[in-house]
């Protein structure tokens, strides 16, 4: 997945742990948890502007693009 999930780098700058984060944001420990391992297949505008503000960040600081590596082109005379 192109986009990267920086969550725990932030935290870490912040010295915040998952429970305080969770608690001030008002989101389980769980659903942080799965944001934070980039396994969150989405997130609500509300819950990162909560976490923006609560370590006092921007998006673009706790999210990243990251292009995936182009496939080279195949070649036609290959067979399907």
């Amino acid at each position: 997945m192109p986009i990267i999930v920086r969550l725990d780098r932030v935290m870490v700058e912040q010295k915040i742990t998952l429970t305080e984060l969770a608690e001030r944001v008002g989101i389980t420990m769980a659903n942080l948890s799965i944001l934070k391992t980039g396994k969150a297949r989405a997130i609500r505008f509300s819950t990162l502007e909560a976490i923006c503000r609560e370590l006092g960040c921007q998006p673009g600081d706790i999210l990243e693009y990251v292009p995936e590596p182009a496939e080279p082109p195949r070649d036609p005379r290959e067979g399907v």
